[in-house]
């Protein structure tokens, strides 16, 4: 997708969202035609014209200055994580879609995911895709799947597709909802940063046909990193158990993300966890 049409698309569902009431507006006599703020009401709480306005939301103008951008953010009622995808998307200027390359794991971070052998662990790339796992992560999140399939670029599993087409997957998040709104939000966050993405469109492309819900979170334009969070498991094996899912940065590939899985010390779920290691075994078979 163009950056002018993601910006577009950002600014009316943001607009869309932001009631006249949520920004001291008077609720005016009549039946409104539109959902949340008008052009003409954001317009005048950012104190830029209407015409300029439009043409920014249509796309049709680029190089917005930061004082407007801060002035929209705080009229929309932005939070951060919205704002700087704002920012994002206004300062980025049309690229054509290319194939990136294959993404690897660096050796120090196999290192790292090893190291951890008694903690769920993952390597996503930047679209989701599992890259590498331990065998613990593997048991605990995609036990159905081939344990070896991460080593395999043509049949790496994705936790987008896994999370959204996969009633196994559907089935393990007790809050799946909540789950997918993360997801979501974090994937928007990296297509505003690489709109030049082929996969990324695919990918996107690919869940917005096959999936309802997905295509719904998608169009709401929620910006959101994953970061950590926690979950309540319905795992087949072992039973249900409360986990969080803690992201950090490999400092090798800050694009890829190192996903660590932990429950709280002295629980039950702490408990739970220990005897999904009797299905696991390091290394996975090749």
């Amino acid at each position: 997708m163009a950056v002018s049409m993601q910006l577009s698309e950002f600014l009316r569902a943001r607009r869309a969202r932001t009631r006249p009431e949520d920004v001291g507006l008077p609720e005016l006599p009549g039946r409104r035609r539109v959902a949340g703020l008008r052009r003409e009401e954001l317009s005048q709480l950012a104190g830029v014209s209407v015409s300029y306005y439009t043409r920014l939301e249509q796309g049709q103008s680029v190089n917005a200055s930061e004082g407007v951008l801060n002035a929209l953010a705080t009229a929309l009622r932005l939070d951060e994580h919205e704002h700087a995808h704002l920012r994002q998307l206004a300062s980025q200027r049309r690229r054509p879609r290319r194939r990136p390359p294959t993404e690897r794991v660096d050796p120090l971070t196999r290192d790292l995911l090893r190291s951890v052998g008694d903690t769920p662990a993952l390597v996503l790339g930047r679209r989701t895709d599992v890259l590498a796992w331990n065998p613990l992560a593997h048991a605990l999140l995609a036990g159905h799947l081939d344990p070896a399939a991460p080593d395999r670029p043509e049949d790496r599993p994705n936790l987008s597709r896994m999370l959204f087409l996969d009633p196994h997957t559907r089935d393990l998040y007790a809050d799946w909802e909540r789950k997918a709104q993360a997801v979501v939000g974090s994937l928007r966050q990296v297509a505003g940063h690489h709109p030049e993405d082929a996969l990324l469109a695919s990918l996107v492309g690919e869940l917005t046909m096959a999936c309802p819900e997905f295509a719904a979170l998608w169009s709401d334009h929620r910006v959101r990193p994953c970061e950590a969070d926690s979950y309540r498991l319905r795992h087949p094996l072992i039973g249900e158990l409360t986990v969080t899912q803690q992201i950090l940065a490999p400092a090798r590939s800050p694009e890829q993300s190192l996903v660590l899985v932990t429950t709280e010390e002295n629980s039950s779920s702490q408990d739970t966890l220990v005897l999904l290691r009797g299905y696991a075994s390091w290394p996975p078979a090749r």
